[in-house]
């Protein structure tokens, strides 16, 4: 009787919410998928780097937005959580579906203009921030920075926007570079990888000798994975390196 009650109440918090329509979908793996939603009847307005909390049946959860402030749609990246609340539901949807939104986007997990030099370690998921705050940045033709996006997976067909973040960074070389690496490169779904491996924790150490960073000018940030994020906090702190996060928790 609590549990039904529970849910009833959680419904009827999120029963008169706003709502945004699924617009677009593209499944790339069996677990992951991009979505688009169109806001119905008002501005979402957020900054590149925050989240927002989107719903199905009064089952609600945050997720960090992909696109940038000036795209007309709200792009989010996806991961499957088969004995998730929320996901399985999500996966169910179809064009013209909507889910409940919450008015106002959160988080704090945003550019620090105060640093030049930016090293953004994300896995999977995790690198959605990233490319709101490079996609912004390159929009507004801003200089004076530089964004080191270093991409963890398990597999190759994981990096939904390497090719995104691979033409920036040939594009503009000054202000972008990405480095993907899977941490399984024996394993014949990752047949032909010829990038980097290992784990981000255990390469982390490696990028930042590599990218010449200045410690004075260079902020560390990590998104994704708690394991990845704890050891590789440990690792950069410990070397005098600053630090910011956002971590990503299973439904």
């Amino acid at each position: 009787m609590t549990t039904t009650r529970t849910a009833r109440a959680t419904r009827d918090r999120t029963a008169n919410l706003p709502r945004a329509r699924l617009v677009e979908r593209i499944d790339y793996t069996e677990d992951l998928m991009v979505i688009k939603l169109e806001p119905q009847g008002f501005d979402f307005n957020f900054k590149p780097g925050q989240y927002c909390t989107l719903g199905l049946e009064g089952i609600e959860r945050a997720y960090s937005i992909v696109s940038a402030p000036h795209e007309p749609f709200l792009e989010i990246f996806v991961e499957l959580v088969p004995e998730g609340e929320l996901t399985p539901r999500m996966w169910r949807m179809d064009i013209g579906d909507t889910m409940s939104i919450r008015p106002r986007p959160k988080g704090i997990f945003l550019m620090d203009p105060k640093a030049t030099q930016h090293l953004m370690l994300g896995t999977v998921t995790g690198v959605a921030p990233f490319v709101s705050i490079v996609r912004d940045h390159l929009h507004y033709g801003r200089d004076g920075h530089h964004f080191y996006v270093v991409e963890g997976a398990s597999y190759l067909d994981e990096f939904v926007y390497d090719a995104e973040l691979s033409d920036l960074a040939a594009a503009h070389p000054e202000a972008v570079t990405f480095v993907p690496a899977i941490s399984r490169p024996t394993e014949e779904r990752n047949a032909g990888w010829e990038g980097a491996t290992g784990r981000l924790n255990n390469i982390v150490a490696a990028q930042l000798e590599t990218f010449s960073l200045d410690r004075s000018q260079t902020l560390v940030y990590a998104c994704g994975h708690p394991g990845m994020i704890e050891a590789s906090r440990e690792i950069v702190t410990a070397d005098g390196w600053r630090w910011t996060e956002e971590r990503f928790w299973k439904e």
